[in-house]
């Protein structure tokens, strides 16, 4: 069945983010977005139409995230980035079964969809289980393999398992593509520069996205640095770009890091709190994106966040570009919207997610606007409603999501999960793994 969504306000998230008032967001049979525009230009519409107060705009994309780390949330807060992986995170993901990843994933897809992300990048294991979890929630995600050279883990075998399922299923499955396969080569510190290559190579034959952790702290890639010059050259240096590549936090790259990212067309994920919850840093997001470096936005895992709110992300993302530029205008709540919507899914190499535009998945969230954030009226100026949207209301008013025309979340609820049970499983499980 067809759908048509109406609303006092739709934002497309086009590259000049513009706000339509009075607008409609049409979904076609196959889940596609079929118009989007003032109601007075629509086309004819016969099936089904949901009169909606407030604001509409796309589905949010989360370009980096663990989010079976839920399981673990709380856990090492208060230490430095390299400790907390090898004395909290490793230890209990070592006692972690596939049931529990699965469960994990199914609250954290949960979660999400409630904070108005309808797609996720991972990099985890067993990906079979949490593609389970991502269809039964109804979101979607890129299930990035994770793949490290660590004692009991071995880096082709891993590899050549992400070969064999994409080679036998395609890079997407499930219901409206909900699911890609993509690899996931941990970092520069848990591979080789080898393995690196390879990895990359065997991704770019099959058009499948990489996903690798770059300079996130100023410890971790010593080595690497005194042998290369940095990571992003190693990889350049391996044949690891070229393909489509997401680059992980990439908190620390240099001037000619950038350049070498902007020619390879490498994605960037910035996760500003996760990096400032660890203390790695503040990256120069500013730089990277006048330097034409494609730029999203990330939570990371709910274990070093603590939250998978995208929204907070671009908050925050928006006010450590002014502050470390001292520069009130480097970066508009505009830009910031753009980041977590249009510019996630360009840096995972997506053009048929994040943003409202005819072709794309119809994935779409439902702000609810009766709140103090928007007391000044959706009537306001474009850049007061931005503004009071970034700013002010954030993910809180979330009411309303749709999946390839799916309705997925309403009155704030999955309609698909019980979420009280999933958060008891978790729970559960959370205990056995302290």
């Amino acid at each position: 069945m067809t759908l048509r969504l109406h609303a006092p306000v739709v934002l497309p998230c086009d590259p000049a983010c513009t706000v339509l008032r009075d607008a409609v967001v049409d979904v076609d049979e196959h889940g596609r977005i079929a118009f989007v525009g003032p109601r007075a230009d629509a086309p004819e519409h016969t099936g089904a139409t949901r009169e909606l107060t407030g604001i509409l705009m796309p589905g949010l994309v989360n370009a980096h995230a663990h989010t079976p780390m839920i399981l673990l949330r709380g856990m090492g807060g208060d230490l430095p980035l390299m400790r907390w992986l090898q004395e909290a995170m490793w230890p209990a993901e070592a006692k972690m079964t596939p049931a529990d990843m699965r469960s994990g994933m199914l609250l954290g897809a949960v979660e999400m969809l409630r904070n108005g992300v309808t797609t996720s990048a991972e990099m985890y294991f067993n990906g079979e289980q949490l593609a389970e979890a991502v269809i039964e929630a109804g979101s979607r995600a890129l299930f990035g393999a994770a793949i490290m050279e660590l004692p009991g883990m071995d880096w082709r075998a891993q590899t050549d398992e992400v070969n064999r399922w994409i080679d036998a299923d395609g890079l997407r499955i499930g219901p409206h593509e909900r699911f890609e396969i993509s690899y996931g080569p941990h970092s520069a510190y848990t591979l080789s520069a080898d393995a690196l290559g390879v990895v990359g190579g065997e991704a770019r034959q099959r058009g499948a996205l990489v996903q690798v952790h770059v300079a996130e702290s100023t410890q971790e890639d010593v080595a690497q640095r005194e042998q290369y010059g940095s990571v992003p050259k190693l990889l350049e240096q391996v044949g690891a770009l070229g393909g489509r590549v997401l680059s992980a936090h990439s908190v620390h790259l240099s001037d000619e890091d950038v350049a070498i990212y902007a020619k390879h067309g490498v994605g960037v994920a910035h996760c500003p709190g996760s990096n400032m919850k660890l203390a790695s840093g503040v990256a120069r997001i500013r730089y990277y994106l006048d330097n034409g470096v494609k730029v999203g936005l990330g939570t990371d895992g709910p274990a070093s966040n603590d939250d998978l709110d995208l929204m907070e992300e671009a908050r925050l993302a928006a006010l450590l570009a002014r502050v470390s530029g001292l520069d009130a205008t480097a970066m508009r709540a505009a830009d910031a919207l753009l980041l977590a919507t249009r510019g996630s899914a360009d840096a995972l190499g997506r053009d048929d997610i994040g943003a409202l535009e005819a072709g794309r998945w119809g994935d779409v969230v439902h702000v609810d606007v009766d709140d103090p954030a928007f007391a000044t009226g959706l009537d306001a100026p474009d850049e007061q409603v931005l503004a009071n949207l970034v700013w002010a209301s954030g993910t809180r008013r979330v009411s309303d999501v749709w999946v390839a025309g799916e309705q997925v979340v309403e009155a704030g609820e999955s309609t698909r999960v019980d979420r009280r049970e999933a958060q008891a499983e978790v729970a559960g499980i959370a205990a056995r793994l302290r």
